[in-house]
């Protein structure tokens, strides 16, 4: 499976079945967990698997997921240490686990505010300096979608993403970009458009500017005041960056990330980083 068919066919995931996740694939998933730690602000992420078999009903719901997850035995847990950057990378690392979970046929989904933070702390032996801005669940998906499951895809309006002229600007803020005009990036910018969010907000805004490509986020007034250092739509700009950058490189479309703000008009966004293409 590519890439862009990985993206394209995660879905988050509630609801997890009986089947154990088999010996050999929960060893490949714990080793892209050791891989994938770096992002492109350069903050290194620890990953951890956590098996949560052995753990009575009344401990698990102390972690806040249970009536939010139902079924899951195994997630995925994070540390980072606060400096700038890395809510950008924990998310770009994190969808990179995600999206290698997805390929194994595995569902996961991503819990920025639905669960104890410091419970789930513990259990990785997090020390003062370091954040846990997220986990997600992994496991085989159940049979059927639960009443929670469409609870939160209704509220959340999962099912429905911005359009591409919505999110993605030509020179500047003012101008839309087609599909055709960005020509053999329009693939990445669909990765991108894509993507998950919290709440769905989609975040993200991108201007091309020749072959560079800027980021920004759009913040929704007031959204991340209840988190502290958590910025969860710092954790989506970084989603947005892994969706954006690893199909552009299966597309032998070589570049680097840069932080070299270029002063375009972009209304009240917020400059992230830029992707420039390198021949």
């Amino acid at each position: 499976m590519s890439i862009v068919e990985t993206i394209k066919s995660r879905v988050s995931c509630r609801s997890y079945g009986n089947r154990p996740v088999e010996a050999d694939k929960i060893a490949k998933l714990a080793a892209g967990l050791k891989l994938n730690t770096d992002g492109p602000f350069g903050a290194h992420v620890r990953f951890e698997l956590l098996n949560f078999d052995m753990m009575d009903i009344g401990e698990f719901k102390g972690l806040g997921t249970y009536g939010v997850i139902r079924g899951a035995r195994q997630f995925i847990v994070g540390a980072v240490k606060d400096q700038p950057g890395a809510m950008e990378d924990y998310g770009y690392a994190m969808e990179r686990n995600i999206l290698l979970a997805t390929a194994m046929g595995l569902g996961t989904c991503w819990l920025g505010g639905t669960f104890n933070r410091t419970g789930f702390a513990k259990k990785i032996n997090a020390v003062a300096d370091e954040l846990l801005p997220a986990v997600t669940p992994v496991g085989y998906p159940g049979d059927s979608r639960s009443f929670i499951d469409r609870v939160f895809r209704f509220s959340a309006g999962s099912d429905n993403r911005k359009p591409f002229e919505e999110l993605f600007f030509e020179g500047n803020i003012d101008t839309a970009l087609t599909e055709e005009s960005a020509g053999r990036y329009a693939a990445s910018l669909e990765c991108v458009r894509i993507g998950p969010s919290a709440s769905n907000k989609q975040p993200w805004r991108i201007i091309k500017d020749g072959d560079c490509f800027h980021f920004y986020v759009k913040r929704t007034p007031g959204y991340d005041i209840y988190f502290g250092p958590i910025k969860l739509q710092s954790i989506d700009m970084g989603i947005a960056m892994c969706h954006f950058e690893l199909p552009s490189r299966e597309a032998g479309l070589n570049g680097r990330w840069m932080v070299r703000d270029p002063q375009v008009k972009s209304g009240n966004m917020e400059y992230v980083a830029s992707w420039v293409q390198q021949d």
